[in-house]
């Protein structure tokens, strides 16, 4: 990616954060994070990743958005300077909900700690070295 399309897909994924705090007056997209923002060599399409804290939102959330999209691409096209404001695709992230899942496999397992693991290992080869009669102190 070009230090053109960085610079672009981040102002894009920056005031679009701002819209979706700030200005957005429709609650089912009300407190939306847009996680990551793709733009392609044109700057002609960006695909921008939303998400949100409650998973389960992902029905409402993207109709909404497609049905807000002229009104997103609109107001981006008033703050960004350029040529022509890439069309806007929207996808749902699963980035967020992968996470909580590996965190929640990782806090199931049972791991001992590391000075559980050191005693362990002191006591056994603490009784496995052989006692030596000859030498007594």
């Amino acid at each position: 990616m070009s230090i053109k399309q960085q610079r672009t897909a981040e102002s894009i994924r920056k005031h679009l954060s701002r819209i979706f705090m700030m200005e957005m007056r429709d609650p089912r997209l009300a407190g939306l994070v847009v996680t990551e923002v793709k733009i392609d060599r044109e700057l002609k399409h960006a695909h921008v990743y939303v998400a949100s804290a409650d998973d389960a939102r992902e029905g409402e959330v993207m109709p909404a958005i497609g049905k807000a999209s002229g009104f997103l691409r609109h107001e981006l096209a008033q703050r960004i300077q350029l040529r022509t404001m890439p069309q806007l695709y929207f996808h749902w992230d699963v980035t967020l909900a992968q996470v909580a899942r590996i965190n929640d496999l990782l806090d199931g397992l049972d791991i001992p700690d590391a000075e559980e693991v050191a005693d362990e290992v002191a006591e056994t080869t603490a009784e496995d070295k052989p006692v030596d009669p000859d030498n007594t102190i």
